[in-house]
């Protein structure tokens, strides 16, 4: 089921994301319909809060920036069919010198920024199984974990541009919060909330 994309302004993702316990009510279903959710918006990650959900999960599938012409052979063949469940992560890790991409961020639509981030994280998670593990990610695929995990820590992409950068697109954001923004996917906004 395609579940409306929480907008910008929401409270609900700045949250930090409760622990899910192995026995959470319908985890499967809605960790297929969160990859569902994110398809339909042709998106790359969704983490948890972004559908309403104060939880400590995110998904995400790399294979979008694999048709990338910009990257070399290794880089597109890394991204190709990396699609993965995150519950529960810690990021233990980031390390390398900060890198520069261009970021932008399905509850922020049509807002896109440069966002500094280490090259390579270490992060500790489990699956569906709640087999906890650690591994080692790098690249894109570190970057779009880092940004993922950002919103299960209640922290968005534009938390890390310049003050400037932020002043530059304070309308937009204002215009999100207001619902005034329209996109091909199913949205919700904290205005219509508050009877707007």
């Amino acid at each position: 089921m395609i579940l409306p994309i929480v907008g910008y302004g929401d409270p609900v993702l700045r949250k930090v994301g409760a622990v899910i316990a192995p026995d959470y009510p319908n985890l499967k279903e809605t960790i297929a319909n969160m990859y569902e959710t994110m398809y339909n918006a042709y998106g790359v990650g969704l983490a948890a809060p972004q559908v309403g959900m104060a939880l400590r999960l995110f998904v995400i599938d790399t294979t979008p920036f694999s048709d990338d012409e910009d990257l070399d052979a290794d880089d597109q063949k890394d991204l190709k069919g990396f699609k993965k469940t995150f519950i529960n992560a810690k990021i233990i890790k980031e390390e390398g010198e900060e890198w520069s991409f261009n970021e932008g961020c399905l509850s922020i639509p049509d807002v896109r920024e440069d966002v500094y981030r280490k090259p390579t994280v270490t992060i500790e998670y489990c699956e569906e199984d709640f087999v906890m593990k650690t591994e080692v990610f790098d690249g894109l695929i570190a970057r779009v974990i880092q940004h993922e995990y950002d919103h299960i820590e209640g922290i968005l992409f534009t938390d890390k541009i310049s003050s400037l950068k932020k002043r530059l697109i304070q309308k937009k954001l204002k215009n999100i919060t207001e619902g005034k923004t329209f996109q091909e996917y199913r949205m919700k906004f904290a205005a219509a909330k508050k009877g707007r």
